[in-house]
């Protein structure tokens, strides 16, 4: 009983207390009322109850240690099952080692999803809409991008058959990314100016640069073969990501002149990697440089995929840098210009860089000393045939009657012509002088670069003329006779 339950009851206050000093004698002494039967009865029952109380003490007591028994005893399964589980997983990586990478599933965190991508154009041929981005091309306009996409595969294809040939050292096609190409240079303007890697034939051909002259460099007659300054298109750059940092440096000369022009960078996949890059994102953004960063994820850095890349789409990459990324449908040349001229003009405003992730794929090989067979399931390339970027334009043109046979006819003749005129070219260039290395080393000459000139000389002057053996396998043979 509480104290203030006593306070209102003086009558069990008293009682407590009798029986705190020795209750069985005053019981016993005291008189008996007629309520005192059912009091000796409530007094027999209290001690009944603290039975059950100290049973369900004890019972709650027992509980968690059976509990705990219990889990222990489960977590013997339980620990087995994930043993099993994790041996399993082993056992399934070590198998995925022997499968072609490009067999796998991508990840989650390649970003694959293909509600990300910026698309206007399907692979069915089918126009759709995109609340951001958005292009009305004329008829007329349609074709030509149609042509440039059809020409630069021709020219491409015909490169390679020309290294297979033993024309070329070496050739990087461009197969399957003729969408991202077009759809991007035909975006820029006259006055922007392109840093390519060594695959961009088909940004090249948009700038006005006669492909004849990409062939050069891999034939070894020249180091690049045309002017940068004549088309605003820089020469082809063979190390890795490098050109990131020289197209940001120029956009900060143009930005400091006040020119009203943008920079576009291209660069791969596997460029992504570089430190180049890296460096090049963060100045660009520090100060805010009129660049466009225009990467081709064709899905493959040579033969590593994209996901031992990175662990997020490549686009996201740009927010930790602190500008904009998007990434477009790279087999849509209508998404391409449309999210390419976005760019540009968000770039020439004063806002900065912006990244530009072309989703596309390269179906042929990374070069010609390249096999892909050895790393990539033939059902992945057949699964981006069918996303094809210039059947899908071609689909277009047909369905809604922008071009006839005799459009497409006209344009198998002037591919055809094309091919021509690059195989009489390549095999009609003139080898350099080899003493050529030597010139525009130093303005005022060198003692060294001099003294390594004769000794190159005499070199090359001890090889026999090929005239003398004809002579001299002639009059062989006219002794012989």
């Amino acid at each position: 009983m509480t104290e203030s339950t006593a306070a209102r009851d003086p009558r069990r206050s008293s009682k407590r207390t009798s029986g705190s000093d020795g209750g069985s004698a005053a019981a016993t002494s005291a008189p008996e009322t007629p309520g005192a039967p059912a009091k000796k009865a409530a007094a027999r029952k209290t001690p009944a109850k603290k039975a059950p109380a100290k049973k369900a003490a004890a019972k709650k007591t027992a509980a968690p240690a059976k509990k705990a028994a219990a889990k222990k005893t489960a977590a013997k399964p339980a620990k087995a099952a994930k043993t099993a589980k994790t041996a399993k997983a082993a056992k399934a990586a070590k198998a995925a080692e022997k499968v072609p990478v490009g067999s796998r599933p991508l990840p989650q965190g390649d970003g694959a999803d293909a509600t990300e991508l910026v698309q206007l154009l399907t692979p069915a041929g089918e126009r759709v809409e995109h609340p951001d981005y958005a292009v009305d091309p004329s008829p007329e306009e349609l074709r030509a991008l149609y042509r440039d996409m059809v020409l630069t595969r021709r020219f491409d294809a015909e490169a390679v058959t020309l290294q297979r040939q033993g024309e070329l050292g070496l050739w990087p096609s461009l197969l399957g990314q003729e969408a991202a190409q077009v759809g991007s240079g035909r975006a820029t303007r006259e006055d922007d100016y392109v840093f390519p890697t060594y695959r961009e034939h088909g940004v090249a051909w948009c700038r006005g640069v006669d492909p004849t002259l990409l062939l050069g460099m891999f034939r070894g007659v020249n180091n690049g073969g045309w002017d940068p300054n004549s088309n605003n298109f820089q020469l082809y750059t063979i190390v890795i990501g490098s050109q990131t940092l020289h197209a940001t440096g120029y956009a900060m000369g143009v930005a400091k002149d006040g020119a009203d022009s943008a920079v576009v960078a291209y660069f791969g996949d596997g460029a992504s990697s570089q430190g180049d890059v890296a460096e090049a994102f963060t100045f660009a953004a520090v100060y805010y440089a009129p660049v466009v960063f225009f990467c081709q994820n064709n899905q493959w850095a040579i033969s590593e995929p994209t996901e031992r890349q990175t662990r997020v789409p490549l686009y996201q990459r740009a927010a930790g840098y602190g500008f904009p990324g998007v990434r477009v449908d790279g087999n849509d040349v209508l998404a391409v210009l449309a999210v390419t001229r976005k760019a540009l003009e968000h770039a020439r405003s004063g806002q900065g860089p912006m990244l530009i992730e072309a989703y596309t794929y390269r179906m042929g090989a990374h070069t010609t000393s390249d096999d892909p067979t050895r790393y990539r399931a033939d059902d992945e390339r057949a699964a981006w045939e069918a996303k094809d970027p210039i059947l899908r334009l071609r689909t277009l043109l047909e369905r809604e009657g922008l071009a006839d046979e005799a459009f497409f006819a006209g344009l198998d003749e002037e591919s055809d012509a094309l091919a021509k005129r690059v195989r009489e070219s390549i095999r009609t260039m003139a080898d350099p002088d080899p003493m050529a290395m030597f010139e525009n080393i130093y303005a005022d000459g060198h003692s060294v670069v001099d003294e390594e000139r004769t000794q190159y000389a005499a070199y090359q002057a001890s090889f026999a003329d090929p005239a003398d053996f004809a002579d001299e396998a002639g009059a062989a043979a006219g002794k012989g006779h």
